[in-house]
């Protein structure tokens, strides 16, 4: 092998063939190994000055093209429920969602949220839920050009290699649960990735209570994501250091840009990024403003407090909410990152955005619950048993 090796270095007479016929005569004088620092630099900056000249827009969906967006909500299971027919693949006006406006968008992942209209509860509230996870099943079954299912991150990364929309299963709302564990247990079996702790009479304004605390457990052994959109400070700070696994805020803003209730204050972000979960910023007009730049300016300021890798977005689409100017459906990313890349932000802080920091979160949940599974058996505990 070593006289192999030495065969691959080119003889003296062959590399200075090579070489330009100034360097014979003595090469630049401020050069180093025969080249001209100046015009080294000029070429190695080549590509930045490229990229500064490049249209923002033009740039923005090159870069998508490899750093695909997650997004972490869309209403688009309920409504559904209310078409009497319809067909994502070729296209469907009555929602803001469809697969040509995903693939046109760079959507390469997309969380379906199995939240359900206000008043249900109990058995109606499971039984919904199951209706709409159902609905999931059968729209990505029918579409299987466009949208795969995928229950881990390593399915998600399958489904954009074969140029599918990976589906993931959530948030569901805490009245799905009933209080009950063991259903917990059957959401996850069939798929749940993503679990909203507002609204549980154990997550409440006081924090987690004795119950609550199990059920996070029980989270963390299943690999389901905790959802702190719109609890309490108590319940976000017990849950920020309770939990073994990295949480998110599927749908939250900066409050300190628009005082919204489900906004989050600096002290929540500072504490969420050490904490390394994330914040998805939503698209909607109600929490971030009415413009892409009054989006872009809560992006900025997650990104100042949290940091670049606590920070993404949720389209929100087919939620009923109202969205800025420019970002009207899935179709639009590119309209953001455009924004974002005017500002001034770095490729690789864009990178986390749209897509390493939800797959981040996502791989975390999945190597904490195999490591939790090896420790611990599934909970039994009742809420009366612990609540009282």
């Amino acid at each position: 092998m070593a006289d192999l090796q030495e065969e691959l270095h080119p003889t003296p007479e062959v590399a200075e063939l090579g070489r330009p016929a100034a360097w014979a005569e003595g090469g630049p004088e401020t050069g180093t190994a025969g080249r001209d620092v100046p015009e080294a630099s000029a070429r190695e900056s080549a590509p930045e000055a490229e990229a500064a000249d490049t249209d923002p827009l033009t740039r923005a969906r090159s870069f998508l093209a490899g750093h695909p967006v997650a997004d972490g909500y869309s209403g688009l299971p309920w409504a559904l429920r209310h078409l009497p027919w319809f067909d994502l693949e070729v296209g469907e006006s009555a929602v803001d969602t469809d697969v040509p406006r995903l693939r046109e968008g760079h959507v390469g992942a997309l969380f379906w949220s199995l939240h359900l209209p206000e008043g249900l509860a109990g058995d109606r509230a499971v039984g919904a839920t199951l209706e709409q996870l159902d609905l999931v099943r059968t729209v990505v079954q029918a579409h299987p050009e466009g949208l795969r299912m995928a229950h881990t991150a390593s399915e998600v990364n399958d489904a954009r290699h074969c140029g599918r929309v990976a589906v993931l299963l959530g948030p569901a709302g805490a009245a799905a649960l009933g209080d009950s564990l063991g259903i917990l247990r059957a959401l996850r079996t069939l798929g749940l990735r993503v679990f909203t702790l507002a609204g549980a009479s154990w997550a409440s304004q006081a924090g987690l209570t004795r119950f609550g605390e199990e059920v996070l457990r029980e989270m963390n052994r299943l690999g389901v994501i905790p959802d702190l959109s719109g609890t309490s400070d108590a319940t976000i700070a017990r849950t920020l250091a309770a939990s073994k696994a990295p949480v998110l805020f599927t749908r939250s803003a900066a409050r300190a840009l628009r005082p919204h209730p489900a906004n989050l204050s600096d002290d929540v972000l500072a504490a969420l990024g050490a904490a390394g979960g994330v914040c998805l910023v939503p698209l909607t007009a109600e929490q971030a403003g009415p413009t892409v730049r009054d989006v872009a300016d809560h992006l900025d300021h997650v990104r100042a407090v949290a940091g670049p890798a606590c920070v993404g977005v949720s389209g929100t689409y087919d939620s009923g909410a109202a969205h800025p100017q420019d970002l009207a459906d899935a179709s639009c990313y590119p309209n953001l990152i455009a924004e974002l890349f005017a500002r001034g932000w770095s490729e690789a802080d864009l990178a986390l955005l749209t897509w390493g920091n939800v797959q981040r979160v996502v791989r975390s949940a999945d190597f904490t619950a195999r490591a939790a599974q090896q420790r611990r058996e599934p909970s039994t505990a009742r809420i009366a048993d612990l609540d009282g």
